[in-house]
């Protein structure tokens, strides 16, 4: 379809039968991104509410479609980065957002703790170092005024803000240190997150839910990295009325760690009364029912 003939379906959006419009609808919509530009560019130039509206709604859906598939092969064996899970997560709520400035700001990061290692330094001397940059240099915190709110979950907010919620500032202290080649993992606490820094002295793989035995010892990003030992976690467990398992003191998994994140998201929304946007989360949650 060349761009007059899409225009002229655009066009015929604003009429007023509904059999018509779900028609012109469901084509657009079928054509995806390439429908993008040319309707972006109809909405700018219409002033006519319902077309308008007509219009946001169809490229609302496009972009979620869009980002639903981009989950769906994301979470494909050995497709699961960390950082590229937050990214998409985070395009639920903003479609345009800069890609490349996050990667910047994340390497940026990533190069102040670097220039501050050595291969001499003991793990928890690392961690240290880590804990300095972000925590004292670039300032990062929990956002304990404001916990529940989803912004909290949205990277590219908080890299912007520098506050974030337990899981949020893990990812990130998780992805800058495994671009480091610190074997720093995220543990899926109940009511929380933390990480493991495990022990990388053997060839094996990590097992993930399953590799306890190999955790040195555990970091609370939303504490400003504070050192926690297996015993302040059977202490905190005990605290929340909870039976101690297994997958409370291992590593997860990143498909896990972007489960969490989403499911995060649909209890602030939730919180909020936005059922909409409830709902387009389930359906991204949907997407990693089959992984």
């Amino acid at each position: 379809m060349d761009n007059s003939q899409l225009s002229a379906l655009i066009s015929l959006l604003d009429d007023p039968d509904e059999s018509v419009f779900h028609q012109i609808r469901e084509k657009l919509l079928s054509l995806g991104n390439v429908a993008l530009p040319a309707l972006e560019s109809a909405w700018e130039n219409s002033f006519d509410p319902l077309l308008q509206s007509r219009i946001e709604n169809i490229i609302h859906s496009i972009q979620l479609d869009y980002t639903r598939n981009s989950l769906r092969t994301w979470a494909l064996p050995g497709q699961q980065d960390l950082l590229e899970g937050a990214l998409i997560v985070a395009r639920t709520q903003y479609p345009d957002l800069d890609e490349d400035r996050i990667r910047r700001h994340i390497e940026q990061i990533k190069q102040d703790i670097w220039l501050e290692l050595n291969n001499n330094l003991t793990a928890l001397e690392k961690v240290r170092v880590i804990n300095h940059i972000l925590f004292d240099v670039h300032n990062f915190s929990g956002n304990t005024a404001n916990y529940h709110a989803p912004q909290n979950s949205y990277i590219n907010n908080v890299l912007e803000t520098k506050k974030g919620n337990p899981l949020s500032l893990s990812i990130i202290y998780a992805v800058i240190a495994q671009d480091l080649r610190i074997p720093i993992y995220g543990v899926n606490l109940p009511e929380h997150f933390i990480l493991a820094y495990v022990d990388a002295g053997t060839e094996q793989p990590i097992t993930f839910m399953q590799d306890s035995d190999r955790v040195l010892f555990y970091i609370n990003p939303f504490s400003r990295g504070w050192v926690v030992s297996r015993k302040e976690i059977d202490a905190y467990l005990k605290q929340q009325n909870l039976e101690s398992k297994p997958e409370y003191y291992a590593p997860c998994s990143n498909l896990e760690i972007i489960r969490s994140l989403i499911t995060k998201l649909i209890i602030s929304y939730e919180r909020l009364g936005y059922p909409n946007k409830t709902e387009e989360l389930k359906r991204m949650m949907d997407v990693l029912s089959d992984f």
